[in-house]
């Protein structure tokens, strides 16, 4: 009887963090689409209310999971979505917290969700403002991307965001191959929409730059 009970303990006990699991990450697939839905089906003029509505709930299962690195880079992507939706300095309050949650997503899960958390960081730093408004550094922005670029070398998103980074630094051989990788790039099975729509991007970026 005793050994049956210590039994059943140990499978609860084996039981209850899985179950945890999975509890968010249903809310993070929650999260992803609607982040996907306002991404690409909502005029950008149109995006901020909704980026911000969905950056609650973001924010209210990040206090749930603290620890949970998956919760925490979507809550920095999706204020990082946020702040560029708003724009203008009153932005920056957010783009700091998106670094904020993106960083110690890093810290807890060192590929930052298979480079997402590095790409979105390497365009919070590029987009920012510099000191002493902000903490904009295009430096870091590279080191951000070339991290990622290791994680995930043929991600669409990688090589875009990588490549209008490159545009505005005036290095355009090097815009035009990563908008060439982007365009030829592998779609994620779980960001399709949102890969396709930054494809197009991509072609666009590479026939202005050829």
């Amino acid at each position: 009887m005793i050994r049956h009970r210590l039994l059943i303990a140990m499978l609860g006990l084996l039981l209850t963090p899985w179950g945890t699991v999975q509890a968010y990450e249903n809310e993070v697939f929650a999260l992803k689409n609607r982040w996907e839905h306002i991404t690409t089906q909502v005029p950008e003029r149109e995006r901020a209310d909704d980026f911000s509505a969905l950056a609650e709930d973001a924010k209210a299962l990040a206090e749930e999971h603290p620890q949970a690195a998956q919760v925490l880079v979507w809550k920095g992507i999706i204020l990082a979505s946020e702040a560029r939706a708003k724009g203008g300095i009153g932005a920056l309050g957010l783009a700091k917290e998106a670094r904020a949650a993106l960083e110690r997503a890093i810290d807890i899960d060192p590929q930052g969700n298979n480079g997402s958390a590095y790409v979105t960081l390497g365009a919070l730093y590029d987009r920012a403002p510099g000191w002493p408004l902000g903490f904009g550094d295009s430096e870091t922005a590279e080191k951000m991307f070339a991290r990622a670029l290791e994680i995930r070398p043929e991600g669409i998103d990688v090589n875009y965001y990588y490549a209008t980074f490159l545009e505005d630094e005036g290095r355009l051989d090097e815009a035009r191959e990563h908008a060439r990788r982007a365009v030829e790039g592998q779609v994620r099975e779980d960001r399709q929409a949102s890969d396709e729509a930054l494809r197009e991007q991509a072609r666009s970026l590479l026939a202005e730059l050829e």
